[in-house]
């Protein structure tokens, strides 16, 4: 009898973990609204990662002369991206990576900054399973990687070998841009911006399962990984910022705020110290997830110009 009921509990948890796996999936994977974001205690900003400079990006976005352009990728999704020209930019041009359910016409307050202050080109795009890209699941940074690679190409395709770039990236966007850096990038790749990155996907969802859920990582974290796996082609333990910034070549700003309780601050200083290329760090004193830009628009200008301009 005990025995019988010793396996009947192992069954029944082993559902429950299987169940969680798929539930959990359903929650942060596959594309669809991110209700639960609205109700996260560690996000002060609606929509996520955009704060008061959302509006002022809007409006620079509204006002622009925009290409829509697109590529497909490797694994044949169709992916849009939006093309802001300069007449001054001499071959300069950032890509500019959104955050988690947002899409690349968020991105304008950043935009306006290189288009601006710097003259360059501007790119956007939407990452897959967002905006107006094709995917049916989010890749957190690790497939997206392989598709800013493709991105890179076709600057240096249409905009020729002397071309200059920046990749720039907030929130999940960070982490995207970081997740590029570890790869062979080409020459004409100078230098990347990383705002408010998570260290990896495992990491982030095992710290936000705590923070939502008072659930432990494990066995949780690792049943949504198995599914992701089946469904997405990629596990959480692979897609690790962390481990691609130590084979980074190129320079690195690194940019947190020391409030941020989404992507704890702690994580920048991980990425920070596995970095080897050329790096400096800006640290927003009381900058929530996302928010540095607004918190001290100043000194956000300020670091990543002088940054971008002595590498570019």
């Amino acid at each position: 009898m005990w025995s019988l009921i010793g396996w009947l509990s192992v069954i029944v948890i082993a559902g429950a973990v299987a169940y969680s796996g798929f539930f959990f999936y359903r929650i942060a994977i596959k594309r669809a609204p991110k209700v639960f974001l609205s109700t996260n205690r560690d996000l002060k900003a609606n929509p996520p990662v955009a704060g008061a400079s959302w509006g002022e990006g809007q409006n620079w976005i509204s006002s622009q002369k925009i290409q829509n352009v697109e590529i497909l990728s490797a694994d044949g999704l169709k992916l849009r991206a939006y093309m802001i020209p300069s007449s001054r930019a001499e071959g300069h041009t950032v890509i500019i990576a959104h955050g988690y359910s947002g899409k690349g016409k968020d991105m304008g307050a950043y935009a306006k900054i290189y288009a601006e202050l710097l003259g360059y080109n501007v790119l956007i795009p939407d990452a897959r399973g967002h905006g107006e890209s094709e995917g049916n699941y989010i890749g957190f940074g690790w497939h997206e990687r392989r598709d800013y690679l493709q991105w890179i190409r076709y600057l240096i395709d249409r905009k020729g070998p002397e071309s200059k770039i920046v990749l720039h990236g907030v929130s999940m966007g960070g982490a995207t841009v970081l997740m590029t850096s570890g790869e062979d990038l080409p020459p004409q790749v100078k230098v990347i911006v990383s705002d408010c990155a998570y260290t990896s996907v495992k990491a982030q969802l095992s710290y936000q399962l705590r923070r939502m859920y008072r659930l432990p990582g494990f066995p949780f974290v690792n049943s949504a990984s198995l599914v992701t796996r089946l469904k997405a082609g990629y596990s959480f333990g692979e897609a690790s910022a962390l481990k691609q910034v130590q084979k980074a070549k190129v320079p690195i700003l690194f940019i947190h705020g020391d409030a941020d309780t989404f992507v704890p601050f702690s994580m920048m200083n991980e990425l920070y110290e596995a970095c080897r290329s050329p790096k400096e760090q800006f640290i927003v004193q009381g900058a929530g997830h996302g928010t540095s830009y607004d918190r001290d628009k100043t000194g956000y200008v300020s670091r990543v110009t002088n940054f971008v301009t002595k590498y570019m």
